[in-house]
Order: structure tokens, then C-alpha cells, then sequence
């Protein structure tokens, strides 16, 4: 990395917002953080001038020409609205000066929907991308050469670099801030920005609970987030069940029926979910087990298998993990 480091972030009318904003702020924290200018961020459209989003916030941006496309470190170009994106992909500008500027970046990508564009563009063939879960398909549809991740928070496949949903830029420029500066670096910014948690690229879009929640009626939205609270205590149907005032019987039918998986099930997906967090920080299996709410580390490391196909420690090793 060359400090400091051109990041550009392609804009139009019809933007998200925190498509821009989220990265932006990491980007600045992180040279507060490392206390030096690490990262010179220019938010750039075709012409420059007022860009106006989608929620009627108005950019001040700075026109491609003012920006060599040869000087760029690191290049994303942000989602917005149909209308933006289908005029962006259309603008021959943007084109040449996208195509010109991923050549010589040392990485590039987009956030967000903003993956239609880098496929238009041809810059992403034969690659696997993320983009928000609502686009997935039609992505998949359009662009049949591409392998569409619909679960990932972000995808890095190379040089290419994409995330899902306007929040998962905020995480996906963490990792790149991560991997430039160091995990420190990165997890003072993920303090200052006040995040509940750094979320690795593998999570899914949705935590279970949220899914859950999506899916279940009234009657069980509070006894997931009781469930989530209480996860490393005993959460047998009986228990459940008179927790929602219901007979065990007609509460594991109806639970079933509401959120998709059956008590037990569902909690197993909790547990596990959880531990994958542990897992990246320095905790020990056995206290992971304990956390999570399994009898003991054997019980643990057999339903992590069963559910992921890889033991728990080599989970850890793949991602990045330390501890015992």
C-alpha cells in the first residue's frame, strides 16, 4: 500500500447514502486511528457537483477528470436506485474511466447494488460477488457468468471486493482497513463508530434472530429476543413452552410452523451462530461451549461439524482466529 492511498468512491443521482457515507467514515477514522494520513478519500461522479441520493441528501462530488485513474489505490462504486444505475452503466465516461482505474488499482469493487455496474462494466466475469439479498437473483439472471454469493456480508475474490446490503460497506471496509493497518487499527474504528461488532464476510445478511423475526407472528417475537438473552441456559421445549404459555405440544407446533425450524433447531442455530464469533476472538473451545450453552466441548465440536462440516478449530484457522 502506498500511504496515502487514493480511495475513490464512484456516485450518481439516485445513490444510497450510506453507501457512501458508512465506507467514508471508516476510511477518515482510520487515519485518525493510525495518526496519519493513510487513505485520501474522493467521492467522485462524471461531471462532478451536486449529486443528489436517493433519500434527497445532496453530494458534493469532484468530476472523474479530476482524478487520474492511474493513481487510484482503491476504487468501489456505491448502489443506488434503478434509474442511477442504469444511467451510470450507460455513461461511456464512467465506463472508460471505471475500466482504466480497476486495471491499475490495487483493488476494486462496489457496494451494495453497485455490483450491476462493475458487471456491465465486464469487471467482475467469471467472478463471485455479494450485492443486497432483494438483487440477488435478478444479478444471478443478468449476468449469468458471475457466482453470486446471496448470504455473504462481502466477497473478496482477488482483487474484486464486493459487500451486500448499504450497513455491510461499513464492514467490508473494516476488512480492508484490517488488512492494510492491522486488526487494531481496525477494531478502534469499529469502537469509535460505536458498532456492536466487527461481522466477518461469511456471516449471512440476516442473523437468525432478524430472520426469525421477519418470519414469526407477535406471539414469539418476544421469546426469540428471551432466547438470544438467556442462550447458555437450559432451552428445552418444556421450558420454552411455558415461558410462552403454551402446552409443550401445541407450542413446538406452532413455534415450527411460525419460524421455520423447531425449537430445538432454531436454538442449535443461536448457539452455533454465536460461537462462530468466539471463535475469532481468544477464547477457548471449552469456554465456547460453556458460552454457548452446550454440556460440554465434545457436544459443541460435533454439532459445529454436523452444521458447517469443519471442526471448530480449523474454522478458527481459516478465518484468521487465535486462541486455544
Amino acid at each position: 500500500m502506498k500511504t496515502p492511498g487514493n480511495v475513490a468512491l464512484l456516485v450518481f443521482d439516485g445513490i444510497q447514502i450510506l453507501d457512501v457515507t458508512g465506507p467514508a467514515a471508516v476510511f477518515a477514522a482510520a487515519n485518525d486511528a493510525a495518526g496519519s494520513q493513510c487513505y485520501r478519500v474522493h467521492i467522485l461522479s462524471a461531471q462532478g457537483g451536486p449529486i443528489t441520493s436517493n433519500s434527497g441528501v445532496v453530494l458534493h462530488t469532484e468530476p472523474l477528470c479530476g482524478l487520474a485513474a492511474g493513481t487510484v489505490d482503491t476504487v468501489l462504486i456505491v448502489g443506488g436506485d434503478k434509474e442511477g444505475l442504469k444511467a451510470v452503466t450507460q455513461n461511456e465516461e464512467v465506463r472508460a474511466w471505471m475500466v482504466q482505474a480497476s486495471a491499475g488499482a490495487r483493488r476494486y469493487g462496489s457496494i451494495c447494488t453497485g455490483a450491476f455496474v462493475l458487471a456491465a462494466f465486464g469487471l467482475v466475469r467469471g467472478k463471485r460477488v455479494a450485492t443486497h439479498w432483494e438483487a440477488t437473483a435478478v444479478l444471478g439472471r443478468r449476468y449469468p457468468d458471475l457466482e453470486v454469493d446471496a448470504n455473504a456480508l462481502y466477497v473478496e475474490d482477488g482483487r474484486v471486493w464486493t459487500s451486500a446490503g448499504v450497513t455491510t460497506g461499513i464492514d467490508m471496509c473494516l476488512a480492508l482497513v484490517a488488512r492494510d493497518l492491522g486488526d487494531r487499527v481496525a477494531n478502534a474504528i469499529a469502537k469509535r463508530l460505536v458498532l456492536y461488532a466487527r461481522r466477518p464476510g461469511y456471516q449471512s445478511q440476516f442473523s437468525p434472530v432478524l430472520a426469525a423475526q421477519a418470519r414469526a407472528n407477535s406471539a414469539f417475537s418476544a421469546l426469540l429476543d428471551w432466547i438470544l438473552a438467556h442462550i447458555a441456559e437450559r432451552l428445552d421445549v418444556a421450558r420454552l413452552a411455558e415461558r410462552a404459555g403454551m402446552s409443550p405440544r401445541n407450542f413446538h407446533r406452532r413455534f415450527a410452523e411460525a419460524v421455520g425450524e423447531t425449537p430445538a433447531r432454531f436454538v442449535e442455530t443461536l448457539r452455533l451462530d454465536y460461537a462462530r464469533h468466539l471463535l475469532e476472538a481468544k477464547t477457548s473451545l471449552k469456554e465456547i461451549a460453556a458460552k454457548t450453552g452446550f454440556a460440554n466441548q465434545a457436544q459443541f465440536s460435533k454439532a459445529f461439524v454436523r452444521r458447517f462440516g469443519v471442526s471448530p478449530g480449523l474454522f478458527r484457522e481459516i478465518h484468521g482466529g487465535a486462541g486455544a
